[in-house]
C-alpha cells in the first residue's frame, strides 16, 4: 500500500503544470470530449508507466540495495531540480489530427511523456518497490487525478491553478523522497 500512495501522491503533484497536463488542456479545448481523452490518458499511461517500470524493476533487480537506494535518491532530486522549470508544449506535439479525440489522445500522450519527469519517477519507484503493479498503478491514478480535472473543467479550472506553489511544493517532495533514499542508502551497510 505504501509503494501505491507513494507512487500516487509523487506523480499527481508532479504532474501539476507538465507539459502533459498542458497537452490535456489543449485536447479539451480541440475535442470537447472529455470521456476519449481521459480513456486515452488511461491507456497512454498504463503502456508508458508499465514500460518505464519494469525497466526500473530489471535495474532494481540488478542493483545491490545501496547502490539502488543512492541511484533512486540522486534520480529522485535530480527530478526536484526539473521541477522548479516551468514546462511548455510544443506547437507541434500538440497537433490534433483526424484520428478523432482517444487516438489521438493515445499517441501524443504517449509520445510527450517519453522521458518526463513522472515517466522518470516512475522508473525510479519501480527500482525502489518491489510491488511493481501497486506503482504503475499508483503512478497512472496520480496521473488521472491530475489530468481528469483539466480534461473535464477545461480553461477555467486550469486558469485558477497555482502553478509556482504546486512547482515548489512537487520539488519538496521529490527532494524529500530523494534525502530518504539517499540516508536509507549510507545506513545499509
Amino acid at each position: 500500500m505504501q509503494s501505491f500512495l507513494i507512487s500516487l501522491s509523487t506523480v499527481a503533484v508532479a504532474e501539476m503544470g507538465d507539459r502533459t497536463q498542458l497537452l490535456s488542456l489543449m485536447l479539451a479545448a480541440r475535442f470537447r470530449r472529455p470521456w476519449p481523452i481521459l480513456a486515452g490518458i488511461l491507456c497512454a499511461t498504463l503502456a508508458n508507466h508499465g514500460a518505464a517500470a519494469f525497466i526500473g524493476h530489471q535495474l532494481g533487480h540488478a542493483l545491490t540495495p545501496r547502490i539502488l537506494d543512492a541511484a533512486v535518491g540522486v534520480s529522485l532530486i535530480a527530478m526536484a531540480l526539473w521541477t522548479l522549470k516551468p514546462d511548455s508544449l510544443a506547437e507541434s506535439s500538440a497537433r490534433a489530427t483526424r484520428r478523432g479525440a482517444f487516438l489521438t489522445t493515445l499517441i501524443s500522450f504517449f509520445i510527450a511523456e517519453i522521458g518526463d519527469k513522472t515517466q522518470l519517477a516512475t522508473m525510479a519507484l519501480a527500482a525502489a518497490y518491489s510491488n511493481l503493479p501497486a506503482v504503475v498503478a499508483g503512478t497512472t491514478t496520480g496521473m488521472l487525478l491530475a489530468n481528469a480535472p483539466v480534461v473535464l473543467f477545461g480553461n477555467a479550472f486550469a486558469t485558477r491553478l497555482p502553478l509556482k506553489p504546486i512547482r515548489y511544493l512537487a520539488s519538496a517532495l521529490f527532494f524529500a523522497l530523494g534525502v530518504y533514499f539517499l540516508v536509507r542508502s549510507l545506513s545499509t551497510a
